[in-house]
């Protein structure tokens, strides 16, 4: 019985894994890459500069510039540079007839010179955060696939963790050049090296849209009224109305020291400024997402703009609040420190090669089937071209996107819009080599195309911008220097897979290699 068990559970984890695989690698790839949003931003908007922080410097900068050019704005909204964003963001909505929505306007600000930076349009790391939970469709369908596929990916890890009898034994157990048995002792350590991370990582992003997909006891509680629920839960600041009098802003320094010491030295991430010129202004200071583990979704502290009264402060979490931010803020790791976001970075890969393996063992098992008649049945080649573009043409992919950050003019239009064209261009293009090209070749190919490709960013970035890496090591612009150094060693990686897959013998039926081993005395 327990054998029949285990056998039905491993059947569920191969064919889980193997329909749904191909999109939870693009998910689990982008969703690692977006530990470094940031970072990713910062280098694909090279002309925003790294410069000391100073709050105090970048708030009085960004409170002059939007004195002087939206003064009578209904609402500012100033994001104070940090050590991953170097750029200091301002923004204002235009004021408009009541009940209507005006437009926004949003600048980056060098905090020094306080002059507007005339920074190349892109997405940047935004792309791919966005990708790995909407996968570019529209709302709500790429969130829905999303997260159809994380309850996939959660029950895989079960039924792999059923299956395995000896799961803690396989960990320590690699054989190298031994074929299908490498890949699966491979794909067996990276799945339990960091089997709490997968679990984590998995049930956390059901957690996060839990309304979306569970929206019974919702249902259940507000009725048809779910803006109430969400009215609730993220409760909006109850802004004073403009008196329709002329008022002075204070300045907004005091005002973040203030909140400041109500948090305990807590980080602010902006400050929203509600009718910066009127007698009855509002200042709401919003404490930074990347301040503790558990994400706080409204904590703030209101001021009166023009006497600098302290209005209130909001309240404490409720415990089902406090959890759900638990969830959120581990799943998101914003509050991770450099060697922390790394460690989330090498999980995330692990968590990715994983998938990747158990693809490639999948249909090395069936090939070796069909090697002695050198054919391959539809299906099975169908999963070749799958793997190959999903895995190798994904990276050239990610590789084409940085290229058309750099190669495509500052002034083209819709430039952010082209970015992302040539990653799905891109894209593309492996899928249909993949289909052109046998199994082998193909991923020679396409493995050493991203590795040409990942491997010259950092000339590509030396020629076309002046923040190469003798320049962002030299000021110490680690953002800038690591983006350069990780695809590098990116482009290695994948040349000496190129090579290894290059060289690898072909599989053979267990006959052939029975009868291999009996002819060798002979042959001495």
């Amino acid at each position: 019985m327990k054998e029949g068990f285990r056998q039905a559970m491993a059947w569920l984890h191969t064919w889980a894994g193997l329909i749904f695989g191909w999109l939870l690698f693009a998910i689990f790839l982008t969703g690692t890459l977006s530990y470094f949003k940031d970072e990713i931003s910062h280098w694909t908007q090279p002309e925003v500069q790294a410069r000391p922080l100073d709050d105090g410097r970048s708030l009085a900068v960004a409170q002059a510039y939007l004195q002087r050019q939206a003064p009578t704005a209904a609402r500012w909204i100033i994001t104070l540079p940090n050590s991953r964003d170097p750029g200091l963001s301002v923004m204002w909505q235009d004021k408009v007839d009541p009940g209507k929505r005006g437009n926004f306007i949003q600048k980056v600000l060098d905090p020094v010179s306080g002059q507007a930076v005339q920074a190349r349009e892109s997405m940047g790391g935004e792309f791919f955060y966005r990708f790995h939970f909407q996968l570019q469709m529209p709302y709500p369908w790429g969130r829905w696939l999303s997260t159809f596929a994380a309850m996939v990916m959660l029950v895989a890890l079960i039924t792999g963790i059923i299956t395995h009898k000896k799961i803690f034994k396989d960990f320590f157990t690699f054989r190298p050049r031994k074929g299908q048995r490498s890949w699966l002792d491979g794909h067996n350590a990276v799945g339990v090296l960091v089997l709490p991370f997968h679990l984590m990582i998995t049930y956390s992003s059901l957690v996060i849209f839990m309304s979306m997909v569970m929206p019974a006891p919702i249902v259940a509680s507000y009725g048809n009224d779910s803006r109430a629920f969400f009215n609730e839960v993220f409760p909006a600041t109850d802004n004073a109305p403009a008196l329709g009098q002329p008022g002075t802003l204070l300045p907004l320094l005091p005002m973040y020291e203030q909140a400041r010491a109500q948090w305990a030295g807590g980080h602010v991430g902006r400050l929203v400024v509600n009718n910066p010129s009127d007698a009855n202004a509002s200042v709401n200071v919003v404490r930074a997402g990347a301040d503790r583990v558990v994400h706080d979704f409204g904590s703030t502290v209101s001021f009166n703009g023009s006497t600098g009264e302290r209005l209130r402060v909001s309240a404490e979490q409720s415990l089902p609040a406090a959890i759900g931010g638990s969830f959120y803020g581990l799943h998101m790791g914003r509050f991770a420190g450099p060697v922390l976001r790394w460690l989330y970075f090498i999980c995330g890969l692990a968590g990715t090669a994983m998938i990747g393996t158990g693809l490639v063992i999948w249909l090395g098992k069936r090939q070796l089937k069909h090697a002695k008649t050198g054919g391959m049945p539809f299906e099975l080649r169908l999963v070749e071209v799958l793997n190959i573009a999903s895995m190798s043409g994904l990276l050239i992919a990610i590789a084409a996107f940085f290229w058309a950050n750099r190669l495509l003019p500052v002034s083209f239009a819709q430039r952010a819009d082209w970015e992302v064209q040539m990653f799905f261009i891109a894209w593309g293009l492996s899928l249909l080599h993949a289909m052109l090209r046998r199994g082998r070749q193909a991923w020679v190919e396409q493995l050493s195309v991203g590795a040409l490709l990942f491997g010259a960013i950092p000339a590509l970035n030396a020629l076309t911008t002046s923040h190469h890496l003798g320049v962002s090591l030299a000021t110490g612009d680690w953002a800038m220097a690591g983006f350069d150094l990780t695809c590098l060693g990116s482009g290695v990686f994948l040349a000496w897979a190129a090579w290894k897959m290059h060289h690898r013998t072909a599989p053979q039926p267990k006959a052939e290699r029975a009868r291999a081993l009996t002819l060798k005395p002979e042959a001495h």
